[in-house]
């Protein structure tokens, strides 16, 4: 196992100790919503993302301040790498920041653990009735809403154009491609390119484990909180990441490794040293500017006969169940997703808006790809695709546990089906299953 393979472990571990002692904080004492809060307050804010995401939340930030000028907000922002690991052990010492940004599971797990406050509690400085349908209940966990999202998002393949034509290799066509076509076109471009140009800049990640698994007609979790995934499809899952090591069409294992963590603008696709890259497609526009290209977006590969794909929040606002000042912090949210100007600002760096009002107020303000994000979003959500379901306590392990076995695999450490074996019962611990 490399260095890094073991920081990750001690990182998951240490993330699962703190998150496992928040119960027992946030029961010492309640919520400090009915504390008075006409006076000026300061509230802290977390986020994360790269320079430019903080430009834009800066500004909003001063148009907020502006409009409540006796609330102060504290900005607190980072890398991805080690939000989460900051985020947990700010919770276990009972140092929460009042409105906090989150992803994926984790508003369950918190939600789960009595660290979130019931956004039921501050229904008067937070109006979610103009948000849509969708993007309300993927914030909600046991019927009760806890985060807010911050607009629609979804996994796409984004593409360099400029990488292909300089390979001399043709866009492959997203309404008919598999994925031994995404192999085979990646492995073409590598191959006809400078060396250090990939034709994918990554290997499948844990975000694609899901999309894979629902185009068998499976799924990562079931709505009862299970796993939904059988060991064939983990197995195949992981046979296809290391293929794509092996022949090339996506960098070498100490590569892959070495980029896990970085920031958009020392990604491959970031540098304009890949020809396609698969993540989120808000990730487009950060991109594209790190990049200097044009930069476009594909469904994924393998979306017939059965789509794999879903939308999701990209993000959630939250309030901690342990914030003193409960309304500033919703009065925050509010403005975030409800307000002209900060959507002006904002736009679509955190997904396309969910408040159908914000989205047409910037409709002519998007950039080139902030408005083929949009357009995509729109496609995407127009196809008939498989619920999701949030995974269970527990789950935001999960993603750890892909990583570092799949870096196993990479190395030739694991077989895929030993893999499989080992991410199947690990998981299953992980979620008490």
């Amino acid at each position: 196992m490399t260095r890094k393979s073991l920081r990750r472990m001690r990182k998951s571990v240490a993330f699962m100790a703190a998150v496992g002692m928040l119960g027992l904080t946030v029961a010492c004492s309640s919520p400090s919503s009915n504390q008075p809060q006409d006076g000026p307050v300061e509230i802290r804010f977390s986020w994360w993302g790269n320079a430019g995401r903080a430009e834009l939340t800066n500004k909003a930030i001063k148009e907020f301040e502006a409009a409540n000028p006796n609330i102060k907000v504290k900005p607190e922002y980072g890398d991805i790498g080690g939000y989460f690991d900051k985020l947990a052990t700010q919770v276990a010492a009972n140092d929460a920041p009042d409105v906090i940004t989150m992803g994926g599971a984790y508003p369950a797990e918190y939600a789960n653990r009595g660290a979130l406050l019931d956004l039921a509690k501050v229904s008067g400085p937070l109006d979610l009735s103009a948000m849509d349908q969708g993007a309300l209940e993927n914030g909600q966990v046991q019927g009760k809403q806890y985060g807010v999202s911050t607009g629609a998002n979804a996994l796409a393949i984004v593409v360099n154009p400029a990488v292909f034509q300089a390979a001399g290799v043709a866009v492959p066509d997203d309404s008919t491609w598999s994925w031994d076509d995404f192999a085979k076109v990646a492995a073409e471009v590598t191959a006809k390119s400078p060396k250090g140009t990939y034709g994918t800049a990554t290997v499948l990640t844990h975000d694609s484990l899901d999309a894979f698994a629902r185009q068998r007609g499976k799924s990562l979790y079931t709505q009862d909180g299970q796993l939904g995934l059988d060991k064939d499809t983990v197995q195949d899952y992981f046979d296809f990441s290391v293929k794509l090591s092996e022949s090339g069409a996506a960098p070498s294992a100490s590569e892959t490794v070495e980029k896990l963590n970085v920031s958009t603008e020392q990604t491959l696709m970031g540098m304009g040293q890949a020809g396609m890259m698969l993540t989120w497609s808000n990730s487009l526009s950060a991109l594209s500017k790190a990049s200097g290209a044009g930069l476009k977006l594909l469904k994924l590969p393998g979306e017939t006969p059965t789509p794999g794909i879903w939308l999701q929040s990209s993000q959630f606002y939250t309030i901690s169940a342990r914030s003193k000042h409960t309304d500033a912090a919703a009065k925050l949210v509010n403005f975030l997703v409800n307000n002209e100007a900060a959507a002006k600002i904002i736009q679509s760096d955190r997904g396309v808006p969910s408040n159908s009002s914000m989205r047409t107020a910037i409709q002519d303000l998007l950039t080139p790809q902030g408005k083929v994000e949009a357009a995509y979003i729109d496609q995407i959500g127009k196809m008939d695709f498989a619920p999701t379901f949030i995974g269970p306590t527990g789950s935001t392990a999960v993603s750890e546990i892909t990583a570092r076995i799949n870096t196993e695999v990479l190395f030739k450490r694991l077989t895929p089906e030993k893999a499989a074996e080992q991410w199947l019962s690990e998981s299953k611990a992980a979620i008490g299953k």
